[in-house]
């Protein structure tokens, strides 16, 4: 008797589900929209170095406060450095920070909201009543006194975006876990004798897994405005990088005068913060929907 051999059909491979993923961002214009500006950043914050025409310090002194012409795209700034290859050269330092930035306090978060949630007692009230007391403080005015303690770097500015969105993951992870500890999968696996950090991160995380993806699309885009807030109170990145909002803070005096100089990179700004939130919006709807 010949054998049949049941074949059972394959899983779709990470890439057919990336495609997938893709077509859903672009079913909706608006999702769409804020993908292509998010993926035309990160691109040139990969591969900008390459595509610029200038550096972004170089000093062009026969150019200086040159309006944008063929020659210079976005114009030149008081110093004659071109604002265009700046602000291309300035996204690779602000994905850099805080996309980091956002990764570790999507982490620390995740797991403070994870323990706090599943042990609860005085362990979730202590964390819980810390964790309160950051939040009564506005994020920037909270930054800016870290800043103040830490001095202005890129290590003390990391060190800010984890300290002030770290409390905000962590109450909509713990959220999420308050509802899921007490499901029959994760009594199963404890009364089965599965250790702590198996019922954390495999049973309870990939249920918080849709809350915690939308909530780092945002942490993302909040923390771009922060660094660019920062950048331009003068306590952040420091000169002579091309921070969009250290670039706008230098250019504020000379608004009249210059005035492409300072519209340019708010601009930058403005169109990524709303391209990543328009794409967060689509991360929500495909978690939903998956």
């Amino acid at each position: 008797m010949n054998s049949v051999t049941a074949v059972t059909p394959s899983s779709p491979s990470r890439l057919a589900r990336s495609r997938a993923a893709l077509r859903f961002f672009y079913s909706d214009a608006a999702t769409g929209l804020g993908t292509t500006i998010f993926l035309l950043f990160l691109f040139l914050a990969i591969f900008g170095p390459l595509l610029v025409p200038y550096d972004a310090n170089q000093q062009i002194y026969t150019d200086a406060r040159q309006p944008p012409s063929a020659t210079h795209w976005f114009g030149t700034d008081h110093l004659g450095r071109d604002v265009f290859s700046r602000i291309i050269l300035g996204a690779r330092d602000i994905f850099t920070l805080t996309g980091l930035g956002t990764l570790l306090s999507i982490l620390t978060g995740a797991a403070f909201g994870l323990l706090t949630g599943y042990l609860g007692g005085w362990f979730d009230e202590l964390w819980l009543r810390f964790f309160d007391a950051l939040l009564a403080l506005p994020a920037l005015l909270l930054a800016l006194l870290l800043l103040g303690t830490l001095g202005p770097s890129r290590n003390s500015i990391l060190i800010v975006i984890i300290v002030v969105y770290t409390p905000i993951v962590t109450r909509v992870v713990r959220s999420v876990s308050l509802s899921v500890k007490n499901k029959g999968f994760v009594e199963a696996a404890r009364t089965q004798g599965e250790s702590l950090r198996r019922i954390l991160f495999r049973e309870i995380l990939p249920s918080v897994m849709p809350a915690l993806a939308v909530e780092g699309a945002l942490r993302f885009s909040y923390a771009i405005f922060l660094v660019a807030s920062l950048g331009f109170l003068g306590v952040g990145v420091q000169p002579p990088s091309p921070n969009w909002g250290l670039m706008v803070n230098e250019a504020r005096p000379y608004v009249s005068q210059l005035p492409w100089a300072i519209y340019f990179p708010a601009a930058a700004i403005a169109v990524v913060v709303i391209g990543v939130n328009l794409m967060a919006d689509g991360v929500r709807r495909l978690l939903q929907a998956s």
